[in-house]
């Protein structure tokens, strides 16, 4: 996949108005206010109305919304420690009860965690347009599912999920669901800072089950440090290739390369439409820009348009 720094028609025009602007401060005031997306649903809805392959991006602020941990910000600790501490090889390598312990509190707190509006209106979305010949494809950053649990089908989950294992020593990925996963691990992982280690022997740790293998498990998440797997990143290309709207959901635009997936889009002339708490670094490449909770503004946005046919 390329992931090569973009350029575009919108981008460079907006880039020549900046220079001819440091000439006059009038100007400069024009190609501010040309470079500011729309907040006008009804335009959006038009555009959506017409769109026949749709790409869905998706962040943690989706999953936030169903109250799932991100483990980022202020107090976004596990226990003393930031996800980015654990959530690598070397920390695996180092302590795999620990990472397990992580993990393991993660996959029970998703246990309890249901999709919310913006999950179930992406879903319903999809099912609604495929029987119109129109298609929608999610990519995702998040690893928690939801997106699968609320009934979304055509599903890359490029960071991977909680809810798989691979083994450190045949490389077979398996799906699990287990709760708890191993027996040693059950009751452990509590996130209160004086929780001490539970020290679970690596024999006890999550085993594959492949005959004959006995490799100790690791969740089949992309961690800090590992490269995003290339099979995965071709299909994202074909999607973000073919899609003549693009919607960036619940993320701040900035972890790379899904940082780039979106004003690559927008590069080409394609509508892209942000819906996010906040502004991000990348909200003024796009079209749209839909403020506020994504459980609220994108029900309205992906509901049915009044000139959809319906067989």
């Amino acid at each position: 996949m390329s992931l090569l720094p973009f350029t575009a028609r919108r981008l460079v025009s907006q880039a020549s108005c900046g220079l001819k602007a440091a000439a006059a401060s009038k100007k400069q005031k024009v190609c501010l206010e040309m470079a500011r997306p729309s907040s006008n649903m009804a335009e959006f809805r038009e555009v959506f109305a017409k769109a026949k392959h749709i790409a869905i991006i998706t962040g943690a602020g989706v999953s936030a919304e169903s109250g799932v941990p991100t483990f980022r910000g202020a107090g976004g600790l596990w226990r003393k420690w930031q996800a980015q501490e654990l959530a690598t090889p070397e920390a695996f390598a180092r302590n795999p009860s620990r990472v397990w312990e992580f993990y393991h509190y993660r996959r029970e707190v998703m246990l309890s965690k249901h999709p919310n509006p913006a999950h179930i209106a992406i879903a319903e979305c999809e099912r609604r347009l495929s029987k119109q010949g129109r298609s929608v494809v999610v990519i995702t950053q998040n690893i928690d599912e939801l997106h699968r649990k609320a009934g979304t089908k055509h599903l890359l989950e490029i960071h991977g999920s909680l809810f798989k294992t691979r083994c450190t020593n045949c490389g077979n990925v398996a799906a699990n669901y287990k709760s708890p996963i191993c027996p040693a691990l059950a009751g452990k992982g509590a996130p209160d800072p004086e929780t001490e280690d539970a020290t679970i022997p690596v024999e006890d740790l999550p085993q594959c089950e492949e005959d004959g293998c006995n490799g100790l498990l690791r969740p089949h998440v992309v961690w800090f440090g590992e490269t995003l797997d290339p099979n995965i990143l071709t299909e994202v290309e074909k999607e973000l290739e073919i899609c003549d709207l693009c919607l960036v959901v619940g993320t701040s635009s900035v972890v790379y390369p899904a940082a780039m997936f979106a004003p690559r889009v927008s590069a080409r002339g394609v509508p892209v439409a942000e819906f996010n708490t906040e502004a991000t670094p990348a909200t003024n490449r796009f079209r749209f820009h839909f403020p506020g909770p994504c459980g609220t503004t994108l029900p309205p946005a992906l509901a049915r348009h009044p000139t959809e046919i319906i067989a």
